[in-house]
């Protein structure tokens, strides 16, 4: 393979260009789309309810997300990659309004929908409208939050120049933050890459250096947050929901009993990561906690760097033994660009997998340097493309699994690779990877916990009033000291971690944080059933992960003969961690 070639994605199979003649015709469709649907919708308005309206009212909303999705997908992917470039971001906004201009007749239509009663008798009289039975039930019951569609389009193109633009800036401003180090100025990604650094100077320095950097746009940030979460709060109001969260939950198709039984069992094995936490500030050479500069440290001896085509080669090898479709479509994701690998000015930070079902591919961004760590990174997010595979043969409206489930293939593939990388090991290498290991799962246990802790504060205070950066501050430190305990020293946290993660910044995903958690435990307990029943177990894995588009969260588990809601099944997961714990203590 060419490296050069590869180095970052191709988004041809959808546009290859905004000058392209497809793009072009495809904005014009959608605004002829627009308008057809609108005039559609204004039939819908009064007199009976005609079977047959329900029957042409799915095909619009599945040529509509189909189009509306491939604009939407094209412009963000490039956006992502390349935050700085003002034709991108004119781009973006473009196919936002067109978007939004479509948000009251699609209120309209979902109205519609929600007023049928006799669902069920017309799946048996229209076989085509069959596959669709889940969501045209989800819509009917979302529908009773719905406003009046003139306030719906309303929030639709207000979004654009409030929520989205503030999302937006806070994107555009860390991904372009300049970082002074060492008389240098790096990007905030490549700063926060330096926290796995051996050198402990090199952490501590690159710490400080994001710390002071921070300085410089946190009151812009800010007002980001604020806005953000005031307006999801408003929204929250209008649609009656008791809370963001339940608004979430709704979204999620999960219910409060399947959070609180995953919250439950994190609260009381929180001790056992912060004796590991403990442990390794004691090996560090630290007597009051690990110092938050410390948290990515490597340990042990696993220095050894990775070209992109080594990753591909080590993924497919350890795939093609768990299943051989997953390593096909790694092959093809390597093979054939759809993966953004390097970091660069201007491209956001962190790593992401965008599923394109309907032209069945995915795209995958990462900010590769190398390390094993990327490698898992890499596994990551290809197991976001899997889950993807499983799904893109479903019917168009049928593509979307919720937030708790979407990092569930990710996370199990995370742990093929490491359960199978530890195995492999001995010694000092032994050592680094079961400490790699540990990180993570520290990461999506403890630190998903102060950011839910976090976000939960943030909602409930912005209704008092605006909460400056030094408050925001504040409720970060007391949201890690609740998560990390003593297992965290208090003069070295990190109280600016509200700024770094894009995660708090969505004006239509709120608490995109304990889904990272479930994600981990979910996939953590599903690979002890796989090491239990083998090849026996695969067909169950496939047809959960199928099942999460068209199934709540509970019944998709069930698949997998799974019980959610009880507190014992997450427990079995945490508990598989010990054992780690006591190794990386013996170890080191």
């Amino acid at each position: 393979m060419d490296i050069k070639m590869n180095k970052e994605w191709s988004l041809d199979v959808l546009y290859k260009g905004f000058d392209d003649v497809k793009y072009q015709k495809d904005k014009e469709e959608l605004a002829r789309l627009t308008t057809e649907i609108k005039t559609f919708s204004e039939t819908l308005s009064s007199g009976p309810l005609k079977e047959e309206n329900l029957v042409k009212a799915v095909k619009y909303l599945e040529r509509y997300h189909v189009l509306s999705y491939s604009l939407i997908a094209y412009t963000g992917l490039n956006q992502y990659a390349n935050t700085s470039n003002s034709e991108i971001t004119n781009q973006v906004n473009v196919i936002e309004r067109k978007v939004s201009e479509a948000s009251k007749s699609l209120a309209a239509i979902k109205k519609y929908i929600a007023r049928v009663e006799n669902l069920s008798e017309i799946f048996e009289k229209y076989p085509e409208l069959k596959g669709y039975e889940f969501i045209l039930s989800e819509i009917s019951e979302d529908a009773k939050h719905l406003l009046d569609d003139d306030v719906e389009d309303a929030i639709a193109k207000l979004n654009i120049s409030a929520g989205s633009a503030w999302n937006s800036m806070q994107s555009f401003l860390t991904s372009t933050l300049e970082v002074e180090y060492k008389g240098k100025i790096i990007t905030l990604s490549e700063v926060r890459n330096l926290a796995h650094d051996k050198d402990p100077a090199v952490r501590k320095e690159a710490y400080e250096a994001e710390l002071i950097a921070m300085e410089k746009i946190k009151d812009a940030v800010s007002f980001s947050l604020n806005n953000i979460k005031t307006q999801v709060n408003t929204i929250t109001d209008l649609r009656g929901y008791s809370s963001p969260l339940q608004m979430t939950l709704t979204q999620s198709r999960m219910k409060k009993e399947t959070l609180d039984a995953l919250l439950q069992a994190i609260r009381e094995y929180l001790p056992a990561f912060r004796k590991y936490l403990k442990h390794k500030a004691k090996v560090l050479g630290h007597e009051s906690g690990l110092p938050w500069y410390d948290l990515l440290a490597p340990m042990g001896e696993s220095s050894r760097k990775y070209t992109v085509e080594e990753a591909r080669d080590y993924l497919i090898r350890h795939f093609s033994n768990f299943s051989q479709d997953e390593a096909d479509m790694m092959k093809e994701a390597f093979d054939n660009a759809w993966i953004d690998f390097y970091p660069r000015k201007g491209k956001v930070g962190g790593a992401f997998c965008e599923n394109i079902p309907f032209v069945k591919q995915s795209r995958i961004l990462t900010n590769f340097t190398g390390n094993f760590g990327d490698i898992v990174t890499l596994a990551h997010e290809l197991g976001h493309a899997y889950h993807g595979m499983m799904i893109q043969d479903h019917l168009p409206l049928n593509t979307d699994y919720s937030m708790p489930v979407a990092e569930t293939a990710s996370t199990f593939n995370e742990a093929i690779v490491m359960e199978s990388a530890i195995k492999d090991a001995d010694g000092m290498e032994k050592l680094a990877l079961i400490e790699d290991q540990l990180q993570n799962v520290t990461q999506i246990i403890v630190d998903i916990y102060s950011r839910y802790l976090f976000e939960s504060a943030v909602f409930e205070k912005s209704r008092e009033g605006f909460l400056f950066a030094d408050q925001l501050n504040e409720i970060m430190l007391d949201a890690q000291r609740k998560s990390y305990g003593d297992g965290l020293d208090p003069n070295f946290m990190h109280p600016y971690m509200w700024v770094v993660k894009s995660h708090y910044y969505s004006e239509d995903l709120s608490f995109y944080n304990f889904p990272y958690a479930f994600g981990g435990l979910f996939a953590r307990g599903l690979y002890e059933k796989y090491k239990t029943e083998g090849e026996a177990f695969l067909p169950k894995y496939r047809a959960l992960l199928k099942a999460t588009t068209v199934m709540s969260v509970e019944d998709a588990a069930k698949q997998a003969e799974i019980d959610l809601e009880d507190p014992e099944f997450w427990r079995i997961s945490l508990h598989s961690y010990e054992g780690l714990i006591e190794e990386f203590i013996k170890l080191s």
